[in-house]
């Protein structure tokens, strides 16, 4: 029988930040999970913590990539679970009952293509920062997007056979044009009305946060519209 949920994460020397992941993922009191940990070929502890961790049902996988969203279709293409949800070392669920809720709301809405949840910011000593500065709305249309990526990648769990790869194309903004491609692809999503991401206020977006708005400043004119992505950054501005 295959798992409900593949849990993905991506690592790389992530040894100082891992830990929280693990134990986020140790305490579900939902099991109906596997774990897939794709690292870079860490020149740390990362993939022995993840070795010596108390998750059952994991898959570690440690060598060299070409960049972070390949290591993601690396760890799309070995999951065997019917949602998918990628969880970045230093993120963890909020709640011992996350996953536990995702199962729920699947079942009760009879497998809807997306869903999602609200996500809170925490520091490296995992105290609450803030909420994230992009509220997820309670409806998720393809058309939320264009606003920017409401729901938080972590927080955004889809039907594994609605997905396909990463753009590797893109450097710093592929998660948020592959959520659009989900969203484009979905008939039905699911809102939890509850935090169920604790975000780790650093990244790899976040040390490159002008290159990766450029970014996404291209693939919202492809995907809304050259003139009225402009139009929207102006009245932002």
């Amino acid at each position: 029988m295959n798992p409900l949920i593949s849990i993905i994460t991506v690592t790389y020397n992530a040894e100082n930040t891992l830990g929280p992941t693990l134990r986020s993922i140790e305490e579900q009191t939902c099991k109906l999970y596997e774990f897939i940990l794709i690292d870079g070929a860490s020149k740390d502890g990362t993939v022995s913590m993840a070795e010596n961790s108390a998750i059952d049902n994991k898959t570690i996988v440690s060598e060299p990539d070409k960049g972070l969203y390949d290591a993601m279709n690396k760890g799309l293409g070995i999951a065997t679970g019917d949602y998918v949800v990628f969880l970045n070392a230093g993120d963890s669920f909020h709640s011992p009952h996350t996953l536990e809720h995702f199962a729920e709301a699947i079942m009760e809405n009879d497998y809807p293509g997306i869903l999602y949840g609200q996500t809170d910011i925490v520091d490296e000593g995992r105290n609450y920062i803030g909420p994230r500065h992009l509220t997820a709305p309670e409806v998720l249309t393809l058309e939320s997007f264009k606003h920017g990526m409401v729901v938080c990648h972590q927080a955004f769990v889809v039907l594994r056979k609605l997905t396909n790869n990463f753009d590797t194309r893109l450097k710093f903004s592929a998660d948020y044009e592959w959520c659009i491609r989900c969203l484009q692809r979905s008939m039905r999503n699911c809102y939890l009305n509850e935090t169920v991401v604790d975000y780790l206020s650093e990244g790899v977006t976040t040390a490159n946060h002008r290159k990766s708005l450029t970014e996404r400043f291209f693939i919202m004119s492809h995907y809304y519209g050259f003139f009225p992505t402009l139009f929207r950054h102006f009245k932002f501005i």
